[in-house]
C-alpha cells in the first residue's frame, strides 16, 4: 500500500515541477531571446517483483516488473527561431540562423524544434549561434538577447551591462554617436567602431546548445566538461545579423497554458490517490486494529 502512496507523492512533486517551468516561460513571454524551456520527465527504474515464501512444493518466481514512480529529470532549452521584431535602433540586433550539421556526408534533417532522432534512438541537436559578451567577472558568456545599448565611454554593452565583445573577444567601443552605427548582415562594423577597421559582432556558433548553463537575464554559459565546443561563426554558416530588429521569445502562450492546466490536472489526480492512501491507512490503524 504504502509504495502506490510513494509513486502518488512522486508524480505531485513532477508536476509541480513542471508547472514551475511551464510559469517561467509565461513570465518571459515577452522577454527579448527568451529560449523556452521544457521538464523532462522520466520514470524511475523498474524493478522485478517476485514471489517470496515458498517451499520445495512452491518455489518462489518472478511475478513481473513494476515501476516505482515518476520524476522531473532535467530542464532542457528550445532554442527555436523566435520572431523578430523592427525597432529601428542603430544599438539593436537579432541573429537569423538555421545552422545545418553534416554526419558521415549527409545533412542532419533537422525538425523545426532543432532536434533530429535516427532509427536508434539517438537525439542530435542542431548548432546555435549567440553573441558574445562578457560578464563583470571577465568570463565569456553567450546570449540572444541583441538589445544593446553603449555607455559613456562608448562602450556597447547588453541591456544588463555586459560588454559585448567582437570576433577577437575584445571588447567594441564607438567613437561617434550610437546612430551613426552601421553593421551589415555578416556583423561587420561598417561605421562607428572605435577599435579598428574590419571590427566585427563577436558570434559564437555552440556545437552542442542543449548543454548550455542558464545564468539568468537571457545569459548562457558553456560547459566544456562534455566536450562541448563553440566556435566563431564562418562566412557558410546560414546566419545573418538584422540591425535595428530584436528577437522576440520563442515561448508560444497557447502551448503554455494548455501545459499549465495539464500539469494542474496530474497533480490534483495524484493528490486524490494520496488522500484515498491515507484514508486506507486510516482504517487499517483505527477500525481493522481493533477487531
Amino acid at each position: 500500500m504504502l509504495r502506490g502512496l510513494y509513486n502518488a507523492a512522486a508524480g505531485m512533486v513532477t508536476q509541480e515541477r513542471r508547472h514551475d517551468t511551464v510559469t517561467q516561460n509565461l513570465v518571459n513571454v515577452n522577454t527579448t531571446g527568451y529560449k523556452q524551456t521544457d521538464s523532462v520527465q522520466r520514470a524511475f527504474p523498474e524493478v522485478l517483483v517476485s514471489m517470496i515464501g515458498g517451499g520445495a512444493e512452491n518455489p518462489s518466481r518472478t511475478i513481473g516488473k513494476l515501476n516505482t514512480g515518476v520524476f522531473a529529470e532535467e530542464s532542457l532549452s528550445l532554442y527555436k527561431q523566435g520572431a523578430l521584431r523592427e525597432t529601428g535602433l542603430a544599438t539593436d540586433f537579432a541573429i537569423v540562423s538555421e545552422l545545418g550539421l553534416t554526419v558521415n556526408g549527409e545533412d542532419v534533417p533537422f525538425d523545426a524544434s532543432g532536434k533530429y532522432i535516427n532509427e536508434n534512438g539517438d537525439i542530435t541537436y542542431r548548432p546555435e549561434a549567440f553573441f558574445t559578451v562578457q560578464d563583470e567577472n571577465g568570463e565569456v558568456r553567450y546570449t540572444r538577447n541583441g538589445q544593446f545599448h553603449v555607455s559613456e565611454s562608448g562602450n556597447v554593452l547588453t541591456s544588463t551591462g555586459y560588454q559585448v565583445l567582437d570576433d577577437n573577444n575584445a571588447p567594441i567601443v564607438l567613437t561617434g554617436q550610437a546612430g551613426d552605427l552601421t553593421v551589415n548582415e555578416q556583423g561587420q562594423i561598417l561605421s562607428g567602431a572605435g577599435n579598428g577597421a574590419g571590427v566585427t559582432l563577436g558570434i559564437t556558433v555552440v556545437d552542442k546548445p542543449y548543454q548550455l548553463v542558464r545564468e539568468g537575464n537571457g545569459v548562457f554559459r558553456l560547459d566544456a566538461t562534455d566536450g562541448n565546443s563553440a566556435r566563431v561563426l564562418a562566412a557558410g554558416d546560414n546566419a545573418i545579423v538584422r540591425q535595428g530588429y530584436i528577437e522576440a521569445s520563442n515561448v508560444d502562450p497557447s502551448q503554455s497554458m494548455v501545459e499549465l492546466t495539464a500539469a494542474l490536472r496530474a497533480y490534483e489526480t495524484n493528490q486524490k490517490v494520496v488522500q484515498f492512501y491515507d484514508k486506507s491507512l486510516d482504517k487499517a490503524v483505527n477500525e481493522i486494529g481493533r477487531v
